[in-house]
């Protein structure tokens, strides 16, 4: 896994390096993970790339924050795990539906 990790690092770092190869350093990164070590120099090109990238980064296990409560913790149902909230408009219909249920009584149970 470190492997993989250095060496996209890496490799960002020279694929946007090579478009501005005479800018100048900012400082050197240092990335260190499990046990193996990569030093790169870091241009303002490359710093800028680095922290758009970093930005633009989106856990596709991020449904959004709940309506409810604002966690992250919200799961593929649109389901809050830290609130129990129903999010969205699957959690609305549900909320609605189940709003109605409780309403009306069964016609089962007035006889």
């Amino acid at each position: 896994m470190s492997d993989g990790v250095l060496a996209a690092v890496r490799a960002f770092v020279a694929r946007i390096h090579a478009f501005e190869p005479a800018a100048g350093s900012l400082g050197d990164l240092v990335v260190r993970f499990n046990g193996d070590e990569a030093r790169m120099t870091i241009t303002g090109p490359v710093a800028r790339a680095l922290a758009e990238a970093l930005g633009a980064y989106q856990d596709p296990r991020d449904h959004g924050p709940c309506d409810a409560c604002g966690g992250h913790r919200v799961d593929d149902n649109f389901h809050c795990l830290d609130c129990g909230h129903l999010n969205g408009l699957f959690g609305q219909l549900v909320a609605e539906r189940a709003a109605r249920y409780r309403a009306e009584p069964s016609p089962e149970l007035e006889g």
